[in-house]
C-alpha cells in the first residue's frame, strides 16, 4: 500500500487543464490515512520543534494529529477574518490578485521552533506567507511538511530556505 494510491486525481478542477490531486481518498480509508499519518511522525521524528502550525483548511486535518502525536500546541493558519481574538496577518499574490493569512497574536512565541503543515505544496506561496507569519511573531520554522508535492510547479525552490518534507511527488498539474 501507498499513499499515492489513494489520492484521487480529478481532471479540469477546478478550471479545465489542471489535474487535481485530491486527498479524499486518504480520509476515506482507515489504512490509508493511518499509512499518511505514519509517514508524517516519521518524517518529523527527528526535528525538534515546540509548535505545529496548520494552513486553512487541510493542514488542519493533518497538522492537529501530529501535534497531538509529539505533543505539541496546534496553531490554525487561517484565512483574514475567521479568528475572534487579536491577530497577525500576511498578505501575499495569488496567480489573480491577492490573499491575506492569519494567527493569532499570541499562538507562537518568540524563539518557538514551528513544523508546517498542509496537504500540497505547488508554487510555495501559501507555505512562504505561512513562514512569514511565523518569522513576523519571532517564531523559527524548522520544517515545512506536505503530503502531496507537485514538481512542476517548483514550490521547493520557493521554500529553498528551509527543510521541506513530503510523502508523494507528482508531475503534471
Amino acid at each position: 500500500m501507498k499513499i499515492e494510491d489513494y489520492i484521487i486525481s480529478v481532471p479540469d478542477f477546478p478550471k479545465p487543464g489542471i489535474l487535481f490531486r485530491d486527498i479524499t481518498g486518504i480520509l476515506g480509508n482507515a489504512d490509508a490515512l493511518k499509512l499518511t499519518l505514519d509517514s508524517l511522525y516519521a518524517a518529523l521524528q527527528n526535528i525538534e520543534f515546540d509548535v505545529v502550525a496548520g494552513l486553512e483548511s487541510r493542514g488542519f486535518l493533518f497538522g492537529v494529529p501530529v501535534a497531538e502525536h509529539f505533543h505539541k500546541p496546534f496553531v490554525p493558519v487561517r484565512k483574514k477574518g475567521k479568528l475572534p481574538r487579536e491577530t497577525v496577518d500576511v498578505t501575499y499574490d495569488l496567480e489573480y490578485g491577492t490573499a491575506c493569512i492569519e494567527i493569532n497574536k499570541d499562538a507562537i512565541e518568540p524563539g518557538d521552533r514551528v513544523v508546517v503543515i498542509d496537504d500540497l505544496l505547488a508554487t510555495g506561496g501559501t507555505a512562504r506567507a505561512a513562514i512569514q507569519l511565523v518569522e513576523k511573531v519571532g517564531g523559527k520554522v524548522e520544517c515545512c511538511a506536505f503530503i502531496i508535492e507537485l514538481l512542476d510547479l517548483k514550490g521547493r525552490e520557493a521554500l529553498s530556505e528551509y527543510r521541506v518534507e513530503t510523502l508523494t511527488q507528482f508531475l503534471g498539474h
